[in-house]
C-alpha cells in the first residue's frame, strides 16, 4: 500500500521552510539593526497630517450642453500659525512674505478694516469685518467703539511689534497676525494668505527657505462666456450667516458658495463634498507621502434653460438698441434717454427662459479678478450695472396691457367679438365731474371699434369704456392669472411687481379710490408696475390660449461625471386663463394687425419680416419733463407661437420706437433654431 505522504516531499518542504526563515531573519535584521537608526531618525523627522481634499464644483451650461462657467485648478499659500509663530522672529518673517509677495506681483490677503498708513482710522468694512473686529475687540477688552488708533497700539503689544519697524511695517505685520488670530476668537475660514498664487512666488518663497506657509490646491469659477453675468452669479467664502445655514448641512467653514445667480440658486446641486489625505512631510517641509482616506466627490452638472447663442443675440440687440437711441438722442452717458432695459424670450409651450438680457451689463470674470473693477460696478448708482433688470426691474406695462382688460372683458361677458364702442377721442361718461380722459389720438378719433380693431388701434376709449364695466377686483383677478405682480417659479431672485388695487393706492398715498383709477388700470397706468419676465410670460399665455408656465431655469442636473442624469425640468402650469377659444382668436389676431395692417403702430418695423408676428407696443408716461419708458411684447411665428419676448427700455420714448430691439433678436431666433444642436458629454463617442 502507497504510503499518504512520501519522505522526500516532506524533505522539500522542510527545506522550502527553512530558506523562507532564513530570508525573513534576515531581512528582519537589515531593518532592526542594520537600518533601523536611519528608519527611525526619519519617523521623528516627518509629521503626518489629515488634510481635506477640496471638492470641484459643478459645472454650469446651457441647454445644449455648452459649458458656461467651469472650474480651473490653482495654488493656495495657507500660513501655517504653528509654525510661523515658533521662528526667532515671526514678524521679520511676516515682512519678507509680503515683500516677496510684492515683488512678484501677486496679491495678498488683508481684510483689517483699518487704513495702511497713519492717522489710523477704520475703514468702510463689511458685515463679516465688523463680526470679526467686534470679537477680537472683546477678546483684547476693549470697547466696541475703541479707535483705531487704540487698536494699533494693542496690536504693537499684543504681536511685539519693535519700535524699529516703521508705522507702515507696523500696519502690514499687524493686519496679518490679526488674520491668525482672530480665526482662534471667532472659527471661520482658514487664512488664505494669497489666493491663486503664481509658481514664481511660490518658488521664489521655496528657493529662500522662507517658512510658515503651506501650498493647497483649490479651484477657482472659470468662466467660458462674457454672457449673462445677472444670471450665472458669483462664489466666494461663507460669511457667519450663511455658515448657520449650510453648517448643519456639512460645510467646512472655509467653504465656497454660490453668492448670487444660477451659483446661489442651484448651490444644492454645484456644491461637491471634500475629501480626506494623509499628508506626510520630512523636516524640511517636503511631501514625501499623500494616502487618501476618502475621495472627493465633485459636485453636479447644472443646465440651464438658456440658449448661448440667443442670449448673445439678446444681449447685442438690446445693447446696440440702447446705444443707438442715444446717439440718436445726443445723449451717449444714458442720463435722460435709454438709461437701460432689458429683453427676455420664453419658449411659450414650456415657459423656459431662452434669452433675458441686462443693460447695462458687466464683465463677470473681470469683476471676480479685479477689485477695482468691482468696487467701480458696486458704486455705480448712476447706471446700476449690477441691477438685472429682467426680473427686479419694475415698469408700467402701459398698452401691452390692454390684452388683460379684452379678455377680462370677453371672459366676463360684459362686451363680445361683435361689441363695438366708438371713439370721439374723449371719454366723457364722467364729464360732469371734470374728468375726462383723453385717447392718445385726440384730439382725433378711432372712429367705432370692436375688440380686434381696439388693439390693433391701441384705443383708450374702448379699453376705458370696458374697464369702467368691470371692476378693479376682477381686473386684477385676470392680471394675477396672467401671472403680472404674481412670482414666476423662476429661481432667481426677483421682483413680484404689484397690480394696481385700492389698497395699494392707500398704501401709497393714503388716498380712497376712484372710478378714474379703475378706468387708467384698463390701460395699463395707475399703480400697476411688472417685471420684464412678467411681461414675457404673460406674451406666452396670450399665445398659448390662457395657459402660464412657470419661468424656471433648471433644465437637468447631472452627475459630475455626466453617467447619470439626477433631476429633469418638470414644465409646471402655475395658473391658467379659461375663455373660449373665438376670445382668445379675437385679442391674438388684433395683436397680429399691430404687427401687420398699415395702421398697426408695429407695422414699420414687422411689416415686411419674414415670420408672421403678433405685438403690441406700450407707452408708459413718468410725468412732465421726463422721456416715457418704453414697453413692447409680441410673439411668433403668429399661426404657430414659439417664442414669445419681452423688451423693455427706460426712457425709450414709447414702444413702437424699440420695436426694432425685439426684430433684431427673432431675426437672429429663427435663424438660430435652423442649427441643430446635441449634447456632447463625457464618455461619449463624437460623430
Amino acid at each position: 500500500m502507497d504510503r499518504p505522504i512520501k519522505p522526500g516531499r516532506i524533505a522539500a518542504m522542510a527545506t522550502l521552510l527553512a530558506i523562507l526563515l532564513v530570508i525573513f531573519l534576515v531581512a528582519l535584521y537589515k531593518l532592526q539593526i542594520v537600518e533601523g537608526r536611519a528608519y527611525y531618525e526619519e519617523s521623528l523627522n516627518s509629521v503626518s497630517t489629515t488634510q481635506r481634499v477640496r471638492a470641484a464644483r459643478g459645472n454650469l451650461l446651457d441647454r445644449y450642453g455648452r459649458v458656461l462657467v467651469s472650474n480651473t485648478s490653482c495654488n493656495s499659500i495657507v500660513l501655517n500659525a504653528e509654525d510661523l509663530l515658533a521662528q526667532d522672529d515671526p514678524n521679520a518673517a511676516i515682512l519678507q512674505m509680503v515683500q516677496t509677495v510684492e515683488d512678484t506681483g501677486d496679491t495678498y490677503t488683508d481684510t483689517l478694516p483699518v487704513t495702511s498708513a497713519p492717522p489710523f482710522e477704520y475703514t468702510e468694512m463689511n458685515k463679516l469685518q465688523r463680526t470679526l473686529l467686534d470679537a477680537y475687540l472683546d477678546d483684547v477688552g476693549l470697547p466696541e467703539d475703541a479707535s483705531a488708533v487704540e487698536l494699533m497700539s494693542v496690536f504693537r503689544q499684543k504681536f511685539d511689534i519693535d519700535n524699529n519697524y516703521t508705522a507702515e511695517q507696523m500696519r502690514i505685520i499687524a493686519g496679518i497676525r490679526y488674520e491668525l488670530r482672530v480665526r482662534y476668537v471667532i472659527p471661520t475660514a482658514d487664512y488664505v494668505f494669497v489666493e491663486n498664487a503664481s509658481m514664481e512666488l511660490i518658488s521664489s518663497l521655496m528657493e529662500n527657505n522662507v517658512r510658515g506657509f503651506d501650498v493647497e490646491v483649490s479651484y477657482q469659477r472659470q468662466y467660458h462666456t462674457n454672457l449673462a453675468p445677472h444670471i450665472l452669479g458669483q462664489t466666494g467664502l461663507m460669511d457667519r450667516d450663511e455658515y448657520e445655514i449650510y453648517g448643519p448641512m456639512g460645510y467646512t467653514m472655509d467653504a465656497t458658495v454660490g453668492k448670487s445667480g444660477a451659483e446661489y440658486a442651484f448651490e444644492q446641486y454645484l456644491h461637491g463634498t471634500d475629501g480626506e489625505a494623509i499628508v506626510t512631510k520630512n523636516a524640511e517641509g517636503t511631501v514625501t507621502g499623500t494616502t487618501y482616506t476618502k475621495e472627493p466627490e465633485p459636485g453636479d452638472n447644472v443646465s440651464l434653460t438658456f440658449d448661448l447663442d440667443l442670449q448673445a443675440s439678446a444681449e447685442t440687440a438690446l445693447g446696440s438698441g440702447i446705444e443707438t437711441m442715444r446717439a440718436n438722442a445726443n445723449d451717449p452717458e444714458g442720463d435722460r434717454v435709454a438709461t437701460g432695459g432689458a429683453l427676455v424670450a420664453v419658449d411659450v409651450q414650456t415657459g423656459e427662459p431662452l434669452a433675458m438680457a441686462s443693460y447695462p451689463t458687466f464683465d463677470l470674470s473681470r469683476m471676480v479678478a479685479d477689485s477695482d473693477y468691482a468696487e467701480e460696478l458696486n458704486t455705480d448708482d448712476v447706471h446700476t450695472p449690477l441691477v438685472n433688470r429682467a426680473t427686479s426691474g419694475r415698469y408700467e406695462p402701459g398698452s401691452t396691457f390692454k390684452p388683460v382688460t379684452a379678455i377680462a372683458g370677453l371672459t366676463e361677458g360684459v362686451i363680445s367679438t361683435g361689441t363695438y364702442i366708438t371713439c370721439e377721442g374723449m371719454f366723457t361718461k364722467y364729464a360732469d365731474t371734470g374728468y375726462s380722459p383723453r385717447c392718445w389720438v385726440y384730439p382725433g378719433s378711432h372712429g367705432t371699434d370692436n375688440v380686434v380693431e381696439a388693439i390693433r388701434d391701441s384705443c383708450n376709449v374702448f379699453f376705458f369704456t370696458v374697464g369702467d364695466m368691470l371692476k378693479i377686483e376682477t381686473l386684477a383677478k385676470y392680471a394675477a392669472a396672467f401671472g403680472l405682480g404674481e412670482r414666476t417659479g423662476i429661481e432667481l431672485p426677483e421682483n413680484t411687481g404689484q397690480m394696481a388695487s385700492e389698497q395699494i393706492k392707500a398704501d401709497i398715498e393714503g388716498e380712497s379710490w376712484f372710478k378714474g383709477d379703475t378706468l387708467q388700470a384698463a390701460i395699463g397706468q395707475s399703480y400697476s408696475l411688472f417685471t420684464p419676465l412678467q411681461l414675457a410670460e404673460y406674451c406666452a399665455t396670450v399665445a398659448n390660449g390662457g395657459t402660464r408656465h412657470s419661468a424656471s431655469i433648471l433644465k437637468s442636473v447631472r452627475s459630475y461625471d455626466y453617467s447619470e442624469q439626477l433631476a429633469e425640468a418638470q414644465h409646471e402650469v402655475l395658473s391658467t386663463v379659461d375663455s373660449p377659444a373665438y376670445n382668445w382668436a379675437a385679442v391674438q389676431q388684433g395683436m397680429y394687425l399691430v404687427a401687420n395692417d398699415p395702421s398697426g403702430s408695429a407695422y414699420k418695423t414687422f411689416g415686411d419680416f419674414r415670420i408672421p408676428v403678433a405685438a403690441k407696443t406700450g407707452t408708459a408716461q413718468l410725468g412732465e419733463n421726463q422721456v416715457n419708458n418704453a414697453i413692447f411684447i409680441c410673439y411668433a411665428p403668429y399661426d404657430d407661437p414659439q417664442v414669445a419676448v419681452a423688451v423693455v427700455v427706460e426712457h425709450g420714448t414709447a414702444g413702437s420706437s424699440i420695436a426694432s430691439i425685439a426684430r433684431e433678436f427673432l431675426d437672429d431666433y429663427f435663424t438660430v433654431k435652423t442649427v441643430n444642436y446635441s449634447v456632447e458629454t463625457e464618455l461619449s463617442i463624437l460623430r
